[in-house]
């Protein structure tokens, strides 16, 4: 498995790049808080799953759905999805995840 990086200074630019490079009208994303980093792990090279680029920064996130607000650069845990305008972060926290693992060792 081949992996990319992107890292970034706090969980608000890994929001910020996210809701920059999603796809129009898609405004949830899944990210996980796991052994000390918030990242996403995006598949490039979704037919094989050889590669991936992993967006992160040190920190972490209680389980549960986060609403990020772009102009505002700032984010707030709420309860339910319900503005058009803002971007959500579903955060999950895996007991184990292979490819994160294998991504933070190649750090």
């Amino acid at each position: 498995m081949k992996t990319e990086y992107e890292e970034f200074e706090s969980v608000e630019d890994v929001f910020m790049y996210m809701a920059a490079a999603s796809v129009p009208m898609k405004n949830t994303m899944p990210v996980h808080s796991y052994k000390g980093y918030v990242c996403a792990l995006v598949p490039l090279s979704p037919t094989t799953g050889e590669s991936y680029l992993m967006i992160y920064s040190r920190g972490s996130l209680d389980p549960g759905i986060y609403e990020f607000d772009v102009s505002e650069r700032s984010y707030k845990k709420v309860e339910k999805m319900e503005r058009a305008d803002k971007f959500y972060f579903v955060s999950l926290t895996p007991r184990r995840n292979t490819i994160a693992d294998s991504a933070i060792s190649g750090l």
